[in-house]
């Protein structure tokens, strides 16, 4: 799952993107009012988790004007506002759930998998396909009923093929994706995950890979 964090303090983006990619979820980290627009507009997300003291503005006026714009994603204020009114404006302007600070990251952690089970009936959250079962919210991923272990990354890459099967998805996309960035076309970084992702999932020599190669383009999962 895809989570936009809005925080200006460096410690503390860096703080929650780390445990939050340590958890496997997929974390685009912004620092404005400007770039978390920007992020919206290029990019869905699952949830957010909104600081309101930015640079450049209002985190509670960029909550209300996404709401405005149907933005009905989930978010998470997480602030240093922590008066009553503080946290009634903000849910009442449409926020999901207030977290003061300072907080505990584990208590962090526990809202935001209450928010995706919250949401959970609008979305799927088990994703299936031969026999490969992934559950976004216990993040785990079984094989045929055997657990199986994936790092950080390749957990988050079979859960975008996972979501897009059927659907050739180009290294650019998949770089902007899962490492947000852009893809060098000159490294190979990619398909070696790719190359490992495949390793976990034996079919047996006469059936397809779990993930197609398209070439010249970048893969599928058909």
């Amino acid at each position: 799952m895809k989570i936009l964090l809005v925080e200006d303090d460096y410690k503390i983006g860096r703080f929650v993107e780390k445990g939050l990619r340590e958890n496997s979820y997929t974390v685009v980290w912004r620092r404005s009012v400007e770039e978390a627009n920007d992020a919206i507009s290029e990019s869905g997300f699952d949830l957010v988790i909104l600081d309101l003291g930015l640079p450049d503005g209002d985190g509670i006026e960029l909550l209300r004007d996404w709401r405005r714009c149907a933005f009905n994603e989930p978010v998470l204020i997480l602030s240093a506002r922590d008066s009553v009114e503080d946290r009634v404006s903000g849910l009442n302007l449409g926020a999901d759930d207030y977290l003061p600070k300072p907080f505990s990251f584990e208590e962090l952690l526990a809202r935001v998998r209450s928010l995706f089970r919250r949401h959970g009936t609008a979305r799927k959250t088990v994703l299936e396909h031969r026999g490969v079962c992934m559950d976004l919210l216990a993040h785990t991923v079984s094989f045929d009923g055997e657990t199986v272990d994936l790092t950080n990354r390749e957990y988050a890459l079979l859960e975008l093929f996972l979501s897009n099967r059927g659907r050739t998805l180009t290294r650019t996309q998949i770089g902007e994706k899962i490492w947000d960035a852009s893809y060098d076309m000159q490294t190979n970084l990619i398909d070696v995950y790719v190359r490992k992702l495949r390793q976990h999932f034996d079919f047996g020599p006469d059936a397809p890979s779990l993930i197609k190669t398209v070439r010249s383009v970048g893969y599928m999962m058909p």
